[in-house]
């Protein structure tokens, strides 16, 4: 099996609180804890940034996921134009610009979801 597909990147970009908790989170931490994916790299971008910032329960469960070994990272871009950064990287998720990264996760044929 080529690394690169066993590389998932999950693109966490709703406002809906539903989608993070029964979707993206459940998913992320399972692929780890089950062994279905080697790695797992979850990006928060634009609005579920806003979200995981403001909710203490999420906050709970991206430290769950970063426990049980998954990559947190959000979007600085993002994160600065609502303010949050400071707030982001007090979460112990690292901030930084994601259109690059994620344009060469693309290019490098890593499976990438978008929720």
């Amino acid at each position: 099996m080529s690394e690169n597909t066993d590389k998932l990147v999950v693109l966490w970009t709703s406002s809906d609180r539903e989608v993070a908790l029964k979707m993206v989170f459940m998913y992320t931490q399972n692929s780890k804890l089950r062994g279905w994916w080697k790695d797992v790299t979850l990006i928060v971008w634009g609005p579920s940034s806003k979200l995981l910032s403001e909710d203490n329960e999420l906050q709970m469960y991206v430290q769950s996921i970063k426990g049980v070994g998954v990559e947190v990272v959000a979007c600085k871009a993002c994160a600065d134009e609502y303010g949050i950064t400071a707030d982001l990287e007090a979460l112990n998720i690292e901030v930084k610009y994601m259109g690059e990264p994620l344009t060469a996760y693309l290019k490098e044929g890593l499976k990438v979801i978008t929720f």
